[in-house]
Protein backbone atom coordinates (compact mmCIF):
# COMPACT_ATOMS: atom_id res chain seq x y z
CA UNK A 1 0.00 0.00 0.00
CA UNK A 2 1.31 3.45 -0.88
CA UNK A 3 2.65 5.76 1.79
CA UNK A 4 -0.27 8.16 1.31
CA UNK A 5 -2.83 5.45 2.11
CA UNK A 6 -1.52 3.84 5.26
CA UNK A 7 -4.24 2.45 7.50
CA UNK A 8 -3.45 4.50 10.60
CA UNK A 9 -6.20 6.30 12.55
CA UNK A 10 -6.08 10.02 13.26
CA UNK A 11 -6.52 9.30 16.99
CA UNK A 12 -4.62 6.51 18.66
CA UNK A 13 -4.17 5.37 22.25
CA UNK A 14 -0.53 5.83 23.35
CA UNK A 15 -0.10 2.09 24.03
CA UNK A 16 -0.35 1.46 20.29
CA UNK A 17 1.28 4.51 18.69
CA UNK A 18 4.32 2.44 17.66
CA UNK A 19 2.36 -0.55 16.41
CA UNK A 20 2.34 0.66 12.84
CA UNK A 21 -0.25 0.19 10.17
CA UNK A 22 -3.54 -1.67 10.53
CA UNK A 23 -4.54 -4.44 8.14
CA UNK A 24 -7.43 -4.37 5.72
CA UNK A 25 -9.45 -7.57 5.81
CA UNK A 26 -12.74 -8.86 4.45
CA UNK A 27 -15.56 -9.30 6.92
CA UNK A 28 -15.60 -13.04 6.14
CA UNK A 29 -11.99 -13.29 7.39
CA UNK A 30 -12.80 -11.89 10.82
CA UNK A 31 -16.36 -13.10 11.37
CA UNK A 32 -18.95 -15.72 10.56
CA UNK A 33 -21.82 -14.28 8.53
CA UNK A 34 -25.19 -16.02 8.56
CA UNK A 35 -27.79 -14.94 6.02
CA UNK A 36 -31.40 -15.17 7.20
CA UNK A 37 -33.95 -17.56 5.74
CA UNK A 38 -37.65 -17.07 6.38
CA UNK A 39 -39.64 -20.01 7.77
CA UNK A 40 -43.10 -20.87 6.44
CA UNK A 41 -45.71 -18.33 7.45
CA UNK A 42 -47.90 -21.18 8.71
CA UNK A 43 -45.42 -21.58 11.59
CA UNK A 44 -45.87 -17.97 12.77
CA UNK A 45 -47.61 -17.33 16.07
CA UNK A 46 -47.79 -14.72 18.82
CA UNK A 47 -48.01 -17.25 21.64
CA UNK A 48 -44.25 -17.45 22.22
CA UNK A 49 -44.09 -20.94 20.74
CA UNK A 50 -40.64 -21.54 19.28
CA UNK A 51 -38.21 -18.66 18.73
CA UNK A 52 -38.79 -14.93 18.20
CA UNK A 53 -38.79 -14.18 14.47
CA UNK A 54 -36.76 -11.16 13.36
CA UNK A 55 -37.64 -10.25 9.80
CA UNK A 56 -36.01 -7.00 8.78
CA UNK A 57 -35.15 -3.37 9.34
CA UNK A 58 -38.14 -2.62 11.58
CA UNK A 59 -37.09 -5.29 14.09
CA UNK A 60 -33.57 -3.88 14.11
CA UNK A 61 -34.63 -0.23 14.40
CA UNK A 62 -36.63 -0.90 17.56
CA UNK A 63 -33.48 -2.58 18.88
CA UNK A 64 -35.25 -5.94 19.04
CA UNK A 65 -36.93 -5.10 22.33
CA UNK A 66 -40.32 -6.72 21.80
CA UNK A 67 -40.63 -9.33 19.03
CA UNK A 68 -44.32 -9.84 18.26
CA UNK A 69 -43.99 -12.90 16.03
CA UNK A 70 -42.63 -16.30 17.00
CA UNK A 71 -42.02 -19.30 14.78
CA UNK A 72 -42.11 -23.01 15.54
CA UNK A 73 -40.06 -23.75 12.40
CA UNK A 74 -36.42 -23.01 13.17
CA UNK A 75 -34.37 -22.10 10.09
CA UNK A 76 -31.40 -19.71 10.39
CA UNK A 77 -30.63 -18.51 13.92
CA UNK A 78 -28.83 -15.73 15.71
CA UNK A 79 -27.51 -15.85 19.26
CA UNK A 80 -27.50 -13.25 22.02
CA UNK A 81 -25.01 -10.45 21.21
CA UNK A 82 -24.79 -11.35 17.53
CA UNK A 83 -24.59 -8.27 15.32
CA UNK A 84 -27.72 -8.08 13.19
CA UNK A 85 -27.56 -6.24 9.87
CA UNK A 86 -30.51 -5.16 7.74
CA UNK A 87 -29.88 -6.45 4.20
CA UNK A 88 -32.97 -4.91 2.56
CA UNK A 89 -33.91 -1.27 2.16
CA UNK A 90 -32.99 0.64 4.13
CA UNK A 91 -29.80 -1.39 4.21
CA UNK A 92 -27.15 -1.08 6.91
CA UNK A 93 -29.11 -0.64 10.13
CA UNK A 94 -27.48 -2.70 12.87
CA UNK A 95 -28.13 -3.76 16.45
CA UNK A 96 -26.96 -6.33 18.94
CA UNK A 97 -29.41 -9.16 19.37
CA UNK A 98 -30.85 -9.53 22.85
CA UNK A 99 -32.47 -12.85 21.87
CA UNK A 100 -31.64 -16.23 20.54
CA UNK A 101 -33.90 -15.84 17.55
CA UNK A 102 -34.83 -17.02 14.09
CA UNK A 103 -33.75 -14.52 11.42
CA UNK A 104 -35.66 -13.95 8.21
CA UNK A 105 -34.35 -13.03 4.76
CA UNK A 106 -34.13 -9.34 5.64
CA UNK A 107 -31.37 -9.86 8.22
CA UNK A 108 -27.88 -11.29 8.46
CA UNK A 109 -26.15 -12.22 11.71
CA UNK A 110 -22.45 -11.51 12.24
CA UNK A 111 -20.23 -13.02 14.91
CA UNK A 112 -16.50 -12.38 15.36
CA UNK A 113 -14.03 -15.26 15.02
CA UNK A 114 -10.31 -15.90 15.47
CA UNK A 115 -10.05 -13.81 18.67
CA UNK A 116 -11.36 -10.69 16.95
CA UNK A 117 -13.47 -8.42 19.16
CA UNK A 118 -17.23 -8.67 18.66
CA UNK A 119 -17.66 -5.20 20.15
CA UNK A 120 -15.04 -3.75 17.79
CA UNK A 121 -16.91 -5.21 14.77
CA UNK A 122 -20.19 -3.81 16.09
CA UNK A 123 -18.76 -0.32 16.57
CA UNK A 124 -17.10 -0.29 13.16
CA UNK A 125 -20.26 -1.52 11.41
CA UNK A 126 -22.22 1.12 13.33
CA UNK A 127 -19.86 3.78 11.93
CA UNK A 128 -20.38 2.29 8.44
CA UNK A 129 -24.20 2.30 8.50
CA UNK A 130 -24.63 5.20 6.10
CA UNK A 131 -21.99 3.94 3.66
CA UNK A 132 -23.75 0.84 2.34
CA UNK A 133 -25.18 2.93 -0.50
CA UNK A 134 -21.68 3.11 -1.97
CA UNK A 135 -21.44 -0.67 -2.33
CA UNK A 136 -23.90 -1.21 -5.19
CA UNK A 137 -23.41 0.17 -8.66
CA UNK A 138 -25.16 3.47 -9.29
CA UNK A 139 -25.25 4.36 -5.60
CA UNK A 140 -28.83 3.09 -5.07
CA UNK A 141 -30.06 -0.33 -4.00
CA UNK A 142 -32.90 -2.28 -2.50
CA UNK A 143 -30.75 -4.98 -0.93
CA UNK A 144 -27.24 -6.32 -0.51
CA UNK A 145 -26.36 -9.97 -0.97
CA UNK A 146 -24.12 -12.37 0.94
CA UNK A 147 -21.08 -11.57 -1.23
CA UNK A 148 -21.51 -7.83 -0.63
CA UNK A 149 -21.47 -8.47 3.11
CA UNK A 150 -18.79 -11.14 3.33
CA UNK A 151 -16.39 -9.26 1.02
CA UNK A 152 -16.82 -5.93 2.79
CA UNK A 153 -13.37 -4.51 3.56
CA UNK A 154 -12.68 -3.10 7.00
CA UNK A 155 -9.59 -1.92 8.92
CA UNK A 156 -8.39 -4.34 11.58
CA UNK A 157 -5.76 -3.58 14.27
CA UNK A 158 -4.37 -6.19 16.63
CA UNK A 159 -6.70 -7.74 19.19
CA UNK A 160 -5.61 -5.54 22.11
CA UNK A 161 -6.15 -2.33 20.16
CA UNK A 162 -9.53 -3.63 18.99
CA UNK A 163 -10.50 -4.18 22.62
CA UNK A 164 -9.28 -0.72 23.68
CA UNK A 165 -11.32 1.01 20.97
CA UNK A 166 -14.35 -1.17 21.70
CA UNK A 167 -14.14 -0.39 25.41
CA UNK A 168 -13.94 3.36 24.76
CA UNK A 169 -16.94 3.42 22.45
CA UNK A 170 -19.06 0.97 24.45
CA UNK A 171 -18.52 3.10 27.58
CA UNK A 172 -19.93 6.03 25.63
CA UNK A 173 -22.85 3.84 24.56
CA UNK A 174 -23.57 3.06 28.22
CA UNK A 175 -23.58 6.79 28.96
CA UNK A 176 -25.95 7.39 26.04
CA UNK A 177 -28.23 4.60 27.27
CA UNK A 178 -28.35 6.16 30.75
CA UNK A 179 -29.22 9.57 29.28
CA UNK A 180 -31.90 8.00 27.06
CA UNK A 181 -33.36 6.30 30.14
CA UNK A 182 -33.45 9.68 31.87
CA UNK A 183 -35.20 11.21 28.86
CA UNK A 184 -37.79 8.42 28.88
CA UNK A 185 -38.32 8.96 32.62
CA UNK A 186 -38.89 12.70 32.08
CA UNK A 187 -41.42 11.99 29.32
CA UNK A 188 -43.22 9.50 31.56
CA UNK A 189 -43.20 12.07 34.35
CA UNK A 190 -44.81 14.64 32.09
CA UNK A 191 -47.38 12.12 30.89
CA UNK A 192 -48.33 11.50 34.51
CA UNK A 193 -48.57 15.22 35.21
CA UNK A 194 -50.85 15.75 32.22
CA UNK A 195 -53.15 12.97 33.39
CA UNK A 196 -53.36 14.47 36.86
CA UNK A 197 -53.39 18.22 36.20
CA UNK A 198 -56.21 18.18 33.60
CA UNK A 199 -59.74 16.82 34.16
CA UNK A 200 -60.51 13.40 32.75
CA UNK A 201 -63.37 13.01 30.26
CA UNK A 202 -66.67 13.85 31.94
CA UNK A 203 -65.04 15.50 34.97
CA UNK A 204 -64.84 19.19 35.87
CA UNK A 205 -61.78 19.20 38.14
CA UNK A 206 -58.39 17.46 37.87
CA UNK A 207 -57.23 14.65 40.14
CA UNK A 208 -54.41 16.80 41.50
CA UNK A 209 -54.68 20.51 42.20
CA UNK A 210 -52.14 23.00 43.49
CA UNK A 211 -52.93 23.76 47.13
CA UNK A 212 -53.79 27.41 46.58
CA UNK A 213 -56.61 26.45 44.20
CA UNK A 214 -58.17 23.51 46.08
CA UNK A 215 -61.19 25.54 47.17
CA UNK A 216 -61.79 27.31 43.87
CA UNK A 217 -64.56 25.01 42.64
CA UNK A 218 -65.21 23.49 39.23
CA UNK A 219 -63.49 24.48 36.05
CA UNK A 220 -65.73 26.08 33.41
CA UNK A 221 -66.44 24.32 30.13
CA UNK A 222 -65.86 26.44 27.02
CA UNK A 223 -65.23 25.73 23.36
CA UNK A 224 -61.91 26.73 21.84
CA UNK A 225 -63.86 29.07 19.58
CA UNK A 226 -65.17 30.94 22.62
CA UNK A 227 -61.70 31.50 24.06
CA UNK A 228 -59.58 32.10 20.95
CA UNK A 229 -59.57 34.18 17.83
CA UNK A 230 -58.62 31.88 14.96
CA UNK A 231 -57.63 31.87 11.29
CA UNK A 232 -55.84 29.79 8.67
CA UNK A 233 -53.68 30.84 5.75
CA UNK A 234 -53.01 29.69 2.20
CA UNK A 235 -50.16 28.87 -0.17
CA UNK A 236 -49.05 31.38 -2.83
CA UNK A 237 -48.79 29.96 -6.35
CA UNK A 238 -45.69 27.78 -6.45
CA UNK A 239 -45.15 28.66 -10.13
CA UNK A 240 -44.63 32.32 -9.28
CA UNK A 241 -40.97 32.52 -8.32
CA UNK A 242 -41.33 36.16 -7.32
CA UNK A 243 -43.54 35.05 -4.42
CA UNK A 244 -40.74 33.06 -2.80
CA UNK A 245 -37.23 33.74 -1.54
CA UNK A 246 -38.04 36.76 0.60
CA UNK A 247 -37.56 37.20 4.34
CA UNK A 248 -40.98 36.06 5.68
CA UNK A 249 -40.74 32.54 7.17
CA UNK A 250 -43.45 30.36 5.58
CA UNK A 251 -44.52 27.85 8.22
CA UNK A 252 -45.92 24.52 7.03
CA UNK A 253 -47.68 21.95 9.21
CA UNK A 254 -44.56 19.87 9.90
CA UNK A 255 -42.73 23.02 11.06
CA UNK A 256 -45.12 24.41 13.69
CA UNK A 257 -42.76 23.54 16.58
CA UNK A 258 -39.56 24.62 14.84
CA UNK A 259 -37.61 27.87 15.02
CA UNK A 260 -36.82 27.92 11.29
CA UNK A 261 -38.51 27.13 7.98
CA UNK A 262 -37.39 25.80 4.62
CA UNK A 263 -39.42 28.30 2.58
CA UNK A 264 -39.65 32.09 2.78
CA UNK A 265 -42.19 34.40 1.17
CA UNK A 266 -41.73 37.81 -0.35
CA UNK A 267 -44.05 40.69 0.53
CA UNK A 268 -45.54 40.29 -2.95
CA UNK A 269 -46.22 36.60 -2.27
CA UNK A 270 -47.97 37.51 0.96
CA UNK A 271 -50.09 40.22 -0.68
CA UNK A 272 -51.13 38.03 -3.60
CA UNK A 273 -52.36 35.11 -1.50
CA UNK A 274 -54.42 34.43 1.58
CA UNK A 275 -51.35 33.42 3.58
CA UNK A 276 -51.71 34.96 7.03
CA UNK A 277 -49.11 36.38 9.38
CA UNK A 278 -48.80 34.88 12.86
CA UNK A 279 -46.78 36.05 15.85
CA UNK A 280 -44.31 34.32 18.09
CA UNK A 281 -46.37 32.91 20.97
CA UNK A 282 -49.47 32.15 18.88
CA UNK A 283 -50.87 28.64 19.23
CA UNK A 284 -50.67 26.60 16.01
CA UNK A 285 -52.65 23.44 15.23
CA UNK A 286 -51.73 21.16 12.31
CA UNK A 287 -54.93 20.31 10.41
CA UNK A 288 -53.75 18.11 7.53
CA UNK A 289 -51.37 15.25 6.87
CA UNK A 290 -49.43 12.81 8.99
CA UNK A 291 -49.06 15.28 11.86
CA UNK A 292 -52.73 16.27 11.95
CA UNK A 293 -53.62 17.17 15.53
CA UNK A 294 -50.13 18.30 16.51
CA UNK A 295 -50.08 21.56 18.44
CA UNK A 296 -47.28 23.99 19.29
CA UNK A 297 -46.66 27.50 20.49
CA UNK A 298 -44.95 29.29 17.61
CA UNK A 299 -41.30 30.14 18.21
CA UNK A 300 -41.15 32.66 15.37
CA UNK A 301 -43.09 35.33 13.52
CA UNK A 302 -44.09 34.15 10.06
CA UNK A 303 -46.88 33.24 7.65
CA UNK A 304 -49.00 30.08 7.65
CA UNK A 305 -50.70 28.04 4.94
CA UNK A 306 -54.13 26.43 4.83
CA UNK A 307 -52.92 23.32 6.71
CA UNK A 308 -52.49 25.28 9.95
CA UNK A 309 -55.00 26.90 12.27
CA UNK A 310 -53.71 29.78 14.36
CA UNK A 311 -55.32 30.24 17.78
CA UNK A 312 -54.71 33.58 19.47
CA UNK A 313 -55.58 34.55 23.01
CA UNK A 314 -54.34 37.26 25.32
CA UNK A 315 -53.64 34.70 28.04
CA UNK A 316 -54.49 31.02 27.48
CA UNK A 317 -52.04 29.99 24.72
CA UNK A 318 -49.53 28.09 26.86
CA UNK A 319 -52.21 26.44 29.02
CA UNK A 320 -54.25 25.33 26.01
CA UNK A 321 -51.12 24.09 24.24
CA UNK A 322 -50.53 21.68 27.10
CA UNK A 323 -54.22 20.77 27.31
CA UNK A 324 -54.53 19.99 23.59
CA UNK A 325 -51.29 17.96 23.72
CA UNK A 326 -52.91 15.91 26.48
CA UNK A 327 -56.12 15.56 24.43
CA UNK A 328 -54.47 14.79 21.07
CA UNK A 329 -55.11 11.04 21.12
CA UNK A 330 -58.77 11.66 21.96
CA UNK A 331 -59.10 14.28 19.22
CA UNK A 332 -57.53 12.05 16.57
CA UNK A 333 -59.61 9.00 17.51
CA UNK A 334 -62.84 11.02 17.51
CA UNK A 335 -62.40 13.24 14.47
CA UNK A 336 -59.90 11.45 12.21
CA UNK A 337 -61.35 8.04 11.49
CA UNK A 338 -58.81 5.21 11.35
CA UNK A 339 -55.95 7.71 11.44
CA UNK A 340 -56.92 8.95 7.98
CA UNK A 341 -58.34 12.32 7.01
CA UNK A 342 -57.99 15.87 8.23
CA UNK A 343 -59.15 18.20 10.94
CA UNK A 344 -60.82 21.48 10.05
CA UNK A 345 -60.86 24.84 11.71
CA UNK A 346 -64.53 24.37 12.60
CA UNK A 347 -63.83 21.04 14.29
CA UNK A 348 -61.00 22.51 16.36
CA UNK A 349 -63.06 25.51 17.38
CA UNK A 350 -65.90 23.24 18.50
CA UNK A 351 -63.72 21.22 20.90
CA UNK A 352 -64.81 21.72 24.48
CA UNK A 353 -62.23 22.09 27.26
CA UNK A 354 -62.45 22.84 30.94
CA UNK A 355 -60.88 26.18 31.93
CA UNK A 356 -59.93 27.26 35.47
CA UNK A 357 -59.25 30.85 36.49
CA UNK A 358 -56.25 32.53 34.85
CA UNK A 359 -53.92 32.17 37.85
CA UNK A 360 -54.45 28.40 37.93
CA UNK A 361 -53.97 28.21 34.17
CA UNK A 362 -50.68 30.03 34.59
CA UNK A 363 -49.53 27.73 37.41
CA UNK A 364 -50.28 24.58 35.41
CA UNK A 365 -48.67 25.95 32.24
CA UNK A 366 -45.54 27.00 34.16
CA UNK A 367 -45.21 23.58 35.79
CA UNK A 368 -45.53 21.69 32.51
CA UNK A 369 -43.33 24.15 30.59
CA UNK A 370 -40.58 23.62 33.17
CA UNK A 371 -40.71 19.88 32.50
CA UNK A 372 -40.64 20.58 28.74
CA UNK A 373 -37.46 22.58 29.25
CA UNK A 374 -35.88 19.65 31.09
CA UNK A 375 -36.90 17.30 28.27
CA UNK A 376 -35.43 19.61 25.63
CA UNK A 377 -32.20 20.02 27.62
CA UNK A 378 -31.92 16.25 28.03
CA UNK A 379 -32.53 15.66 24.32
CA UNK A 380 -29.81 18.23 23.57
CA UNK A 381 -27.37 16.35 25.83
CA UNK A 382 -28.10 13.15 23.94
CA UNK A 383 -27.56 14.88 20.60
CA UNK A 384 -24.23 16.28 21.83
CA UNK A 385 -23.11 12.83 23.01
CA UNK A 386 -24.12 11.30 19.69
CA UNK A 387 -22.10 13.92 17.84
CA UNK A 388 -19.18 13.32 20.20
CA UNK A 389 -19.32 9.60 19.46
CA UNK A 390 -19.53 10.26 15.73
CA UNK A 391 -16.41 12.41 15.94
CA UNK A 392 -14.61 9.77 18.01
CA UNK A 393 -15.42 7.06 15.50
CA UNK A 394 -14.12 9.20 12.67
CA UNK A 395 -10.86 9.59 14.56
CA UNK A 396 -10.49 6.07 15.97
CA UNK A 397 -11.16 4.25 12.68
CA UNK A 398 -8.57 4.97 10.00
CA UNK A 399 -9.30 6.70 6.76
CA UNK A 400 -7.29 5.01 3.96
CA UNK A 401 -6.19 8.44 2.69
CA UNK A 402 -4.65 9.36 6.09
CA UNK A 403 -0.89 9.00 6.41
CA UNK A 404 -0.30 9.68 10.10
CA UNK A 405 -2.06 9.75 13.44
CA UNK A 406 -2.15 11.50 16.80
CA UNK A 407 -2.21 9.82 20.20
CA UNK A 408 -5.01 10.27 22.72
CA UNK A 409 -5.08 9.83 26.47
CA UNK A 410 -6.28 6.50 27.81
Amino acid sequence: MSKEKKLIPELRFPDFEKDGEWEEKSLKNVSDVTMGSSPKSSSYNNNKIGLPLLQGNADIKNRLSAPRIYTSEITKECQIDDILLSVRAPVGTIAKSIHRACIGRGISAIHAKNENSQEYLYQWLFSFESSWQNISQGGTFDAVNSDDIRNLKLPIPNTKEQQKIASCLSTLDELLAAHNDKLDALKDHKKGLLQNLFPQEGETVPKVRFSEFEGDGDWVEKTIGEVFDSFSGSTPKSTEKKYYGGNIPFIRSAEIAKDSTELFLTNEGLKNSSAKLIKKGDLLVALYGANSGDVAVSKIDGAINQAILCLRSAFSNSFTHQYLSFKKEWIVSRYIQGGQGNLSGEIVKSIELQFPEKKEQQKIASCLSAVDELIIAQADKIEQLQQHKKGLMQGLFPNPSASSGETIES
